[in-house]
Formats: C-alpha cells, structure tokens, sequence
C-alpha cells in the first residue's frame, strides 16, 4: 500500500537511478494546499505502483502559485511503465478536485554528486527549506554538465566565508545534456535570503573560483526557487 512519511528523500540513493522533477502552476496557496491533499487522497486509496518507484515527494512553493514534484524510480522503464497503466486515473481524480491545473514540463535527470553537513553524531540537521537551482547551458554537452559541477565543488571548497544555514547541495545532470539541477537544502528559507543578501553573486563569496562558476562558457540561464516539503509518499 501506500503510506505518507515526513521524511525528505534520500537524494544520493544508489537505488534510486531514473529521478524525476516537474512543476505544476496552480495559482494561489489555497489551491496549493487543495491540490496537496488531493494528491495525498488519490495515491493513498490505491496500492503502491511498482517496487521500482522509491518515492514521490511534492513541495510547495514559496511564490505561493507553484508545486514541485520529486519522483525517484529505478529506471526510466519502471517510469513508462506507469505512464502507460496508471498516471491518467490519477491525474483525472486531482484535476476533478482541483480544475486548471498548469503542468509546465517534465525534467528527466541521474545523480552526479552532493554534499552534506553532519554534527557532531553524524546526523544532518531536518531541513527547514528546499532550495532549486535550475542552471541551463547553450546545447547538450554532458561533460559541460559534470565539469561546471566540479568546479561549484571547487568553489565550495575554497570559500573564505562560507555562508551560514546551507545543509547540503545534491546536484542532478539532465539526461539530455543540457541542464544541471541542484536540490539544496537549507536551515530555513531566511537563512538562504540572508546568504544571497551577503557579498558576492548569490550565496557564493566574491572569488576567483566562483567568477569562474558564474562566467561558465555556455552558460545560458539560472533560476533559484525555494520550497517547502509538503507531502512524501512511500510503499508501506
């Protein structure tokens, strides 16, 4: 069956291959949270769909219009699968509860690397934000893809005044070799709008390394959103 968990998802999951992230446009935060709950209803009165899907999580977004949705499947062929036999039904029974819904696109992606803050147990802190940067590049090039992560890392790792409230930074490689997402977690959204206000370009201090980040040849476009966790869904 299929059980709601509080639980952020487990990003760097080995299982867990074929991830994928979409955004629907609902308008106002009351039909966020109408639309929430109709989601929870309509997966929770049917069975779990496959042992291949890992989770499905929604978030709400800050702009008070937004979800993002987070499924983690084992291969894009479970996914399919699904689409074929059992998404409609679903998508009917919440577009009956919540009409107009805007679907805006589905973003297919595989893990490449992250990083988290431990204490001093060696448990992370329960995020209190979900921050989505969503970088484009001119055309497909995964070696682009991974090379520009590597050097976020690089920049990471070099900064003199790292900013305060960052829990960690997961980032996801497009399958078509165009985009980067990075699903980082945060504090709290007022500790990521206090790192953006400090010095620099973004969260990161003015650096050669992260110039180097920001000037990236290629690079097209990023848009940074913050969410909050509003709903995990999970075999039971």
């Amino acid at each position: 069956m299929t059980r709601r968990s509080d639980a952020h998802p487990d990003l760097a999951r080995p299982d867990a291959r074929a991830l994928f992230f979409s955004t629907w446009r609902v308008g106002t935060p009351e039909r966020q949270r109408q639309a929430v709950a109709a989601i929870a209803r309509t997966w929770e009165r049917r069975p779990w769909p496959a042992g291949d899907l890992r989770g499905y999580h929604v978030y709400t977004g800050h702009d008070g219009e937004t979800l993002l949705h987070h499924s983690r499947w084992a291969s894009e062929q479970a996914y399919e699968a699904f689409v074929k036999t059992q998404r409609q039904e679903r998508v009917d029974e919440i577009d009956t509860a919540v009409p107009d819904i805007e679907r805006m696109g589905l973003g297919r992606y595989r893990y490449y690397r992250g990083g988290t803050r431990r204490d001093g147990d060696g448990a992370g802190p329960v995020p209190g934000c979900v921050v989505i940067v969503d970088v484009e590049f001119e055309g497909p090039d995964p070696a682009r893809q991974r090379a520009w992560v590597d050097a976020v890392f690089e920049a990471l790792a070099t900064d003199p005044r790292p900013r305060p409230g960052g829990l960690s930074a997961h980032f996801h490689l497009s399958t078509d070799g165009t985009r980067v997402l990075n699903y980082a977690e945060w504090e709290s959204a007022r500790a990521h709008i206090d790192a953006l206000a400090g010095p620099g370009d973004g969260v990161g201090s003015p650096t050669p390394e992260w110039e180097r980040v920001r000037k990236w040849p290629g690079l097209r476009s990023s848009a940074v959103n913050r969410y909050d966790h509003a709903l995990g869904l999970v075999a039971d």
